[in-house]
């Protein structure tokens, strides 16, 4: 992919934003502190603080990284994780695969693009932001030849897991995956010891996704370093409404 995907005239804290894919260290850095602050600083992870405030594993460099930049502050501000078929297959495994079993999406692992650790600046959060990131997703997954997206959708267990119940049940009676598409967490989070919230409160990313045609494939996995309940998703392409197939550059393609 080009350095530069897509430039856009979009206005968020009266801020020109601009996509790109992350070429040097010093971007990747540069996510990578991003990452810090929103998933390890906000969140009050102390238990994974770091004295490099850089939130980095082994997958980054073999990953490609979206990056969205704030032209008059020169910061970023949004960033998304990918990792092609190719890469996964060097590499031998996709992130997911620390928290479940795919060995059902076998026949599918050269059509899938991963996607994670998707992060957004508090401020910039009006919509602008992720919008361009998709948008950057949907060129990368033509240029891959992809038509399955995948990854981990967390749900904070701030609560001591009650929305997390919540939030599966409510999901799983109108976007469950068929069958076939089932994943299996190596360490299930118990939703059946835990009481549902009253009302389900769906993180926005994972509403998004719903929202796009996104399955959840199973129950979720206990994420004890993040504190998180983590579903695993399929989107096929195909599935994605028109109305999101016209934001995110996709329109009247099919899967």
């Amino acid at each position: 992919m080009q350095h530069s995907i897509v430039q856009a005239d979009v206005r968020a804290a009266s801020a020109k934003l601009v996509l790109s894919m992350a070429s040097t260290p010093e971007e990747l850095r540069e996510v990578q502190r991003l990452r810090y602050k929103v998933f390890i600083e906000t969140m009050g992870l102390s238990s994974l603080a770091r004295e490099d405030g850089l939130d980095s594993d082994e997958f980054d460099e073999h990953c490609d990284h979206l990056i969205v930049r704030d032209t008059n502050t020169l910061k970023v501000v949004g960033t998304y994780r990918l990792l092609s078929p190719t890469r996964a297959r060097k590499l031998g495994r996709l992130y997911s695969e620390n928290e479940f079993d795919l060995g059902r999406l076998n026949n599918l692992r050269g059509r899938m693009v991963e996607a994670g650790r998707a992060c957004i600046h508090p401020d910039y959060r009006g919509g602008s932001v992720i919008m361009l990131l998709w948008s950057g997703l949907a060129e990368y997954m033509r240029r891959e030849q992809c038509d399955y997206l995948i990854g981990c959708a967390s749900i904070s267990l701030a609560d001591g897991g009650h929305n997390a119940v919540a939030v599966y049940q409510a999901l799983a009676t109108q976007h469950i995956a068929p069958p076939e598409y089932r994943v299996t967490p190596h360490l299930p989070f118990p939703i059946s010891k835990l009481e549902a919230a009253a009302k389900a409160q769906v993180p926005p990313l994972l509403k998004g996704y719903m929202r796009s045609g996104a399955w959840i494939c199973g129950e979720p996995a206990w994420d004890p370093d993040f504190e998180s309940a983590d579903l695993f998703l399929l989107l096929p392409l195909g599935n994605l409404d028109n109305r999101y197939a016209r934001h995110y550059g996709v329109a009247g393609e099919g899967a």
